[in-house]
C-alpha cells in the first residue's frame, strides 16, 4: 500500500487501494525511459504513483507530438481502452522524470469495474480530462501558427515542470509539437 500512499484518488474508497495494492506490480522508470511503445500488447493499465509521464503520437516518418501528459494519481485513457478491447497500443509513453507506476493487469481492471463504482467513474474522469486535452491539441494544430504554440508549450512544461527553467533542446521541443528543429530555432 505504500505506493499508493501518493495517490489520494482512492481516500475514500480503502477497499479499492487494497485491491490495486494486491493486483498491483509497482515499477520504477528513470527519465527517458520507454514505459509503452506504439503497436506493443497491452497488458496492463498504468496508474502513476510519483512522477509523469509524457504521452506521443508518431507518424510513418517518426515526427511525434505530444498528446498530453500523465501525472501521479492519474493513468492512460488509452490503455484503459486498448487493454479492454485486446488492442495494441495507438501511443508512445515516456517517462518525463523518474517516475512510479503501479501496473494493473487488464484482466483485474474488469473485475475492478464490476466490484466498485468508484473505479468506473475514476475512469470516466479520466476520459473526460483527456478528451478535453486532445481537444486543445486538435485546436491548436488547426487553429494557431507555431510561435503561439510553441509559447504555450513552454508555459505548460514549466507548469509541469513547477519551474521557469527547463532543460530541453530545440529538437525535443520540435518533435512535442510536431515540426522541425530549425522552426523552433528560429522562432526562439
Amino acid at each position: 500500500m505504500e505506493l499508493l500512499d501518493n495517490i489520494t484518488e482512492f481516500n475514500a474508497a480503502p477497499e479499492i487501494r487494497k485491491k490495486l495494492a494486491e493486483y498491483g506490480i509497482a515499477k520504477t522508470f528513470k527519465e527517458g525511459d520507454i514505459i509503452l511503445n506504439e503497436h506493443a500488447h497491452i497488458q496492463s493499465i498504468p496508474i502513476v504513483a510519483s512522477g509523469s509521464i509524457r504521452v506521443m503520437r508518431t507518424d510513418d516518418e517518426d515526427k511525434e507530438i505530444l498528446l498530453y501528459y500523465i501525472k501521479a494519481g492519474e493513468s492512460c485513457i488509452m490503455s484503459f481502452l486498448g487493454g479492454m478491447h485486446h488492442e495494441t497500443s495507438k501511443v508512445k509513453a515516456i517517462a518525463e522524470e523518474p517516475t512510479e507506476i503501479l501496473f494493473i493487469p487488464v484482466d483485474k481492471v474488469t473485475l475492478l469495474i464490476k466490484e466498485y463504482p468508484q473505479w468506473l467513474d475514476y475512469i470516466f474522469r479520466l476520459y473526460h480530462k483527456r478528451f478535453e486535452e486532445l481537444l486543445e491539441v486538435v485546436n491548436a494544430v488547426a487553429f494557431k501558427k507555431m510561435d503561439e504554440r510553441l509559447l504555450n508549450h513552454l508555459k505548460l512544461k514549466c507548469d509541469h515542470a513547477k519551474s521557469k527553467t527547463l532543460l530541453v533542446t530545440h529538437e525535443q521541443l520540435a518533435n512535442e509539437l510536431g515540426t522541425v528543429r530549425v522552426v523552433i530555432s528560429r522562432l526562439l
